[in-house]
């Protein structure tokens, strides 16, 4: 057999049906390897039109022509189509085959054969075909057997590592798993393979410097086949299997044989996916259930342990990250929670991270050591949070930033309310300029308007607050609400609102004096002041 699926020119001048004629190699006797995929019989001049390519074509010569130009031609035509072998009949038509149908050959590199008895071609065709056909079914049955050594392999409980086991040791060549992007995910190498097999790490760095060296593909002869993550389009692409021909040459069964294995490990690697989707869930329903009082202080520990969270003594830091302003397709959960989660291994506490698709948000406990360790702690887990976000692909450009809320610190009872308080505040601070994360203690007043967002008393306090502002701002080229905003944001001190807008004192003045003529107020009463700030603030929740 043959790397391309069929057998070789010497192998079917071995056959009964060409054996018999009494075959002569006269040109191309070193190509005698090249792969028969089908065998035809013509004599039409135009013959090389109607073939594809590897073909062992049977002729009595009819269709050469008389003149050596003629010849050179119909030799020429065969070779530039890539037939595998020319075997012409000798007979009525030639006693022997003339000069330029032999050196046309030979220049070609076209195996030429000739046939000194007469053969009946349909039964010489007849068996090239049975030994092909045979031959893809001996195929097929070893392709059958490394499917169902997989396949027991995972029957028995094993995994992705199993499986690219039994195909390396299959190919006597290494074998790797990695992403559609490239990324390595798993390698293994056979275990009766060759020295050249048994590191595949080493063999993975090199191929992985040959690409970037040559800023092409993997080398000549490798296997490269998709495994299937469900869907259309480049997204359907799981992961890739790579088989390399590091210690000897890829035949077409093992290419089969790494398309069975690639089916296998479409359904290990979706249900792994569904299994960290579940487990996923599965700790996102605990941590809302811990907050809304279904699960008891006292309980808390034990389930908690069960999921693999154990904090130790210290206290416990609530922290609830939502993706806004629109959650995340059901899909991306379990491979956001597994990225948030490798981001967060470098934060060095124990974390206890589930996820809630339905609310568009992921709860999280974390274990401190002291209550000190709050705001550093806070700052590492937002930014994990963060890049986890980045990796998963759910950053939308130009979109708001996921919003990240830091509760209280404490036992297991305050953890349940803090969980929920700072989940509530999570949704409130959706409309509040953009932090890092936000410190749920000092979101009190902005919750408690969120929470009051919609009733027609809090939209007529703004209209009454601030409706003459934001009036003038809506037909005027200069508008006077952000002065406003940093005015109160800086606590009514009119040097540093100066500074923070880039104003002279006397532009700040005027433009106070401006914002107290249209509201009627005076921007000095301590009332008015917070008047006006929970105005402000309650106009971004309002409808």
């Amino acid at each position: 057999m043959d790397e391309q699926a069929g057998i070789t020119v010497r192998r079917a001048l071995e056959l009964p049906g060409l054996r018999g004629g009494l075959p002569e190699v006269v040109a191309g006797a070193d190509r005698l390897h090249r792969t028969v995929r089908w065998a035809h019989a013509g004599e039409v001049p135009n013959i090389a039109s109607l073939l594809k390519g590897g073909e062992l074509l049977l002729t009595t010569g009819i269709g050469l022509g008389t003149r050596p130009a003629e010849q050179r031609a119909f030799v020429q035509r065969l070779a530039d189509r890539g037939i595998a072998a020319l075997v012409v009949e000798l007979g009525p038509r030639f006693g022997r085959l003339p000069a330029a149908v032999v050196e046309t050959a030979r220049a070609a590199g076209l195996p030429l054969v000739q046939l000194h008895r007469e053969v009946p071609f349909v039964s010489v065709t007849e068996e090239i075909h049975t030994e092909i056909v045979n031959g893809h079914y001996a195929l097929l049955r070893q392709a059958d057997e490394v499917h169902r050594r997989c396949t027991d392999a995972l029957l028995d409980g094993g995994g992705v590592p199993q499986v690219l086991r039994i195909l390396a040791d299959f190919a006597g060549n290494p074998v790797f798993l990695e992403t559609a992007e490239g990324q390595l995910l798993y390698a293994a190498a056979g275990a009766s393979g060759p020295p050249t097999a048994a590191e595949p790490l080493q063999v993975w760095e090199g191929l992985r410097a040959q690409r970037a060296d040559r800023e092409a593909g993997p080398p000549a002869g490798t296997v490269l086949v998709d495994v299937p993550g469900g869907g259309h389009g480049a997204g359907a692409v799981r992961a890739r299997l790579v088989l390399p021909p590091v210690a000897t040459p890829l035949l077409p069964v093992h290419r089969m044989a790494a398309e069975r294995a690639a089916g296998i490990l479409a359904v290990v690697l979706m249900q792994a996916r569904q299994e960290d989707d579940l487990a996923a869930r599965g700790r996102g329903d605990f941590l809302t259930d811990l907050a809304e009082g279904r699960v008891a202080a006292d309980d808390a520990p034990a389930q908690a342990a069960v999921l693999g969270f154990r904090p130790g003594d210290g206290p416990l830091l609530p922290v609830v990250m939502r993706l806004d302003p629109e959650p995340a397709p059901s899909a991306t959960w379990a491979p956001l929670a597994r990225a948030v989660l490798e981001e967060l291994a470098s934060v060095g506490v124990p974390v206890l991270l589930g996820v809630r698709p339905v609310e568009g948000r992921i709860p999280l406990l974390l274990g401190l050591r002291a209550e000190s360790e709050r705001a550093a702690v806070a700052d590492r887990v937002a930014a994990a949070l963060r890049a986890g976000v980045e990796r998963a692909g759910l950053e939308r450009p130009g979109g708001r930033r996921p919003v990240v809320v830091v509760g209280v610190p404490g036992g297991w009872a305050a953890a349940s309310a803090g969980l929920r308080h700072a989940a509530e505040t999570a949704t409130a601070a959706g409309g509040l300029p953009e932090r890092p994360w936000h410190d749920a203690r000092r979101l009190d007043i902005d919750l408690l308007l969120w929470r009051l967002r919609d009733h027609p008393d809090l939209s007529a306090f703004v209209d009454r607050a601030i409706g003459p502002l934001l009036a003038h701002d809506r037909t005027s080229r200069a508008p006077l609400l952000p002065t406003l905003t940093t005015f109160l944001d800086h606590a009514s001190r009119k040097a540093e609102t100066a500074r923070e807008l880039h104003l002279n004192r006397q532009t700040l003045y005027n433009r106070l004096a401006r914002i107290s003529d249209l509201l009627g107020t005076d921007l000095d009463d301590p009332q008015t002041v917070l008047a006006l700030s929970l105005a402000l603030r309650a106009r971004r929740h309002v409808r």
